[in-house]
């Protein structure tokens, strides 16, 4: 079944103004897409359309833009849904790519994905509070450094290289590390870091130079308990008009990838749906032109991280929400849930 008139008329609003981030009229629709209506007839929709509050016209404009309202209609039931076929190819190189850790695939497919849809990804890992430590594993670098490498029970992976203090013997960093993975593991990750101060005497007992390799791995500690979240393609921001020309809006964007309880808090809201992704337009803590769209990816049996695509309001929704479907879909299959990630809504 077509779309209606008015349908029609609001979906090619939303993706003329998305292609041009220029307010467009009924004359213009007609020339940019060959419509076979009036300007009468389209300039009374738009009319409606207005009503019905989907669009807008700004101040400065006798034309009219989208609403936050308008998007998410678009979102849930114009759009196209169509996945680009490079998109595609460079996601199954990465996936074709065997032996790879968790984190460099989804490293990988995040770039992919900032690239392909100029916008910022924002990767949220698993929720600490569910993970515990399985083990701490010492590799030598070279004659005097040495990398410590901290592993989850959910294949989440930290790692600290430090610096040998001369004299150190290296029976002396070994049993460091056997007392950690003694007294560590199966420790959940919020608790880490007191349970570390708890056991320094024990490590002070056997490793007469222990302050380096306690505070190697103190650090890394820390990080495990509070740096979950990694940011890509922060550069495609400027391939967007309402960034590049708007230092304020820029800065103001900034700001909002850097605060990690945001995206946090956009985490929670999408564990508790029942939704595999959400999208949020508009008023993102202070931000009215900014949009995201999040999806959670299950790691097999071993947790969920969550993924932002994040830009201006004016985002592309279709090939962002098709992108990121598509991504779920095949990272989902590839650890092991076969999953299928139809559905969301708009928020």
């Amino acid at each position: 079944m077509g779309l209606s008139r008015s349908d029609t008329i609001l979906k090619l609003i939303v993706e003329y103004f998305i292609k041009h981030a220029q307010p467009v009229g009924s004359q213009t629709l007609i020339e940019e897409y060959n419509l076979p209506y009036s300007s009468a007839t389209i300039r009374n929709e738009m009319y409606a359309l207005e009503k019905m509050g989907l669009i807008e016209k700004p101040h400065t404009s006798a034309g009219r833009v989208p609403s936050s309202k308008g998007y998410k209609y678009y979102c849930e039931y114009l759009r196209d849904k169509t996945v680009d076929e490079t998109l595609k190819y460079s996601l199954q190189t990465v996936l074709n790519q065997k032996l790879q850790s968790i984190e460099e695939i989804i490293k990988q497919s995040c770039e992919i994905i900032s690239h392909m849809t100029n916008l910022v990804s924002v990767v949220m890992g698993p929720d600490e509070k569910s993970e515990c430590l399985a083990r701490v594993q010492l590799i030598p670098l070279g004659d005097n450094t040495m990398t410590a490498i901290f592993v989850t029970d959910k294949g989440y992976v930290e790692n600290k290289t430090f610096i040998i203090p001369q004299g150190m013997k290296a029976e002396d960093i070994i049993k460091c590390v056997d007392i950690l993975n003694e007294r560590l593991t199966g420790t959940p990750i919020p608790d880490l870091v007191d349970k570390m101060e708890s056991i320094k005497p024990i490590i002070q007992d056997y490793v007469v130079s222990h302050d380096v390799i306690y505070q190697a791995m103190l650090e890394t500690l820390l990080r495990f308990a509070s740096d979950r979240m990694a940011l890509y393609g922060k550069d495609e921001l400027f391939n967007h008009p309402e960034f590049k020309n708007d230092a304020d809006a820029l800065l103001r964007v900034m700001k909002l990838l850097e605060n990690q309880s945001v995206f946090k808090n956009v985490d929670d809201e999408l564990a508790s749906s029942n939704e595999d992704f959400i999208v949020k337009i508009g008023d993102i803590e202070g931000n009215p032109d900014v949009a995201l769209v999040t999806a959670k990816i299950r790691v097999g049996n071993e947790g969920e991280n969550m993924i932002s695509l994040v830009g201006p309001k004016r985002m592309d929704y279709d090939r962002a929400l098709a992108a990121i479907e598509y991504l779920i879909n095949e990272l989902n299959n590839y650890f092991g849930e076969g999953g299928d990630s139809n559905g969301g809504e708009a928020n």
